[in-house]
């Protein structure tokens, strides 16, 4: 990301009035290897192949906004890894994550991970160390760290399935490992901000395991711990959250939550979305990733971004899929949002 891109996209997110609609794509390693034809371990373990891999895909797509910008990241690797998950990694896809067999009983013995010492934590803060002021002598910037959420890091701690019946038999257990969840989640936002320096000026936290559950459990299990982590951070940060499962339960609270945008799934139309949120957050996206994104053909995928943009009508926008780059999406799909956006 360029500094012009992000100021676009820092006045789109704070709802500045009369700012473009930008073209912002979040991507990360689902798509980047795949797309250039490398191997996962070198893209995740090579210094130098990870930062010519973010190059070749930023001169590729000029007009496009990539968030959240030179991602230090291993899959959904790092927060899991320091709650002691084993972690399995491959030549062609991203890491897989097993839990080890923990007892909620045992959960008074557990303190929240030292995200500077722990896990491949240190891995990542050391990517950003090492590689930021190339970076910046490049002519770009890193104003975004990135988390998972505290149920997302949860569900990989106990798996998805426990954690949901946890939900309901387990409650006081369940917010007691929320508690320690979110502590790490803080912490390990901070640390990538301490790693960076004066650059950083938002954040992307991804939760999608919040769109599992209802109204009545957003409110006890998702929101607090959400305000939480927004208020954790400067009110004039940007803050950008992702869940590509569902919004029905909590669309109209992530404001109320401190999040500037939502990158949410297609599933929940954008006309919807704009009539639910009523301008207090900035939706990003919502073409389909995969009918469209990936299986359409570029005027499909252009005519998809055309009703996106229609839908909106004027609510503050920034245009992307409805979640991440899935893998397999080819540049001339890219290249058409980018006329779309510029035909319109």
């Amino acid at each position: 990301m360029r500094p012009e891109q992000w100021q676009h996209f820092k006045a789109a997110a704070k709802r500045v009035p009369n700012t473009p609609v930008p073209l912002s794509l979040i991507v990360d390693s689902p798509w980047i290897p795949g797309h250039l034809g490398i191997r996962h371990q070198d893209y995740y373990f090579d210094s130098k192949v990870w930062f010519d891999a973010h190059r070749r895909i930023i001169d590729a797509f000029p007009d496009v906004i990539f968030f959240p910008s030179w991602w230090a990241e291993l899959g959904m690797a790092a927060e899991p890894s320091a709650l002691g998950v084993r972690v399995r990694f491959w030549d062609h896809q991203t890491p897989s994550e097993e839990r080890i067999p923990f007892r909620l009983d045992d959960l008074d013995q557990l303190v929240a991970p030292n995200a500077t010492t722990d896990g491949f934590c240190p891995l990542i803060l050391h990517r950003y160390a090492t590689q930021k002021q190339r970076i910046f002598d490049a002519g770009y910037t890193l104003p975004i760290v990135a988390a998972r959420g505290p149920l997302c890091t949860a569900s990989f701690f106990r798996g998805v399935t426990p954690l949901m019946m946890d939900l309901v038999e387990e409650p006081e257990r369940v917010l007691q490992l929320l508690e320690i969840c979110t502590t790490f989640v803080i912490d390990w936002l901070k640390a990538q901000t301490a790693a960076i320096g004066q650059s950083v000026e938002g954040f992307l936290l991804l939760d999608d395991i919040v769109g599992f559950i209802g109204k009545a459990h957003y409110e006890e299990f998702a929101h607090p711990f959400l305000k939480r982590i927004c208020d954790a951070f400067p009110a004039d940060w940007v803050k950008v959250y992702h869940n590509d499962a569902s919004v029905a339960a909590c669309l109209e609270r992530l404001p109320d939550a401190g999040f500037d945008v939502l990158n949410w799934s297609h599933l929940t139309p954008m006309a919807e979305a704009c009539d639910r949120v009523q301008g207090r957050m900035t939706l990003m996206g919502n073409v389909p990733p995969l009918q469209v994104g990936v299986r359409g053909t570029p005027d499909e995928v252009e005519a998809a971004a055309r009703e996106v943009l229609q839908a909106a009508a004027g609510h503050p926008l920034i245009l992307s899929m409805g979640g991440g780059v899935s893998p397999g999406m080819p540049a001339a799909n890219i290249h058409a949002l980018s006329r779309a956006l510029r035909r319109l």
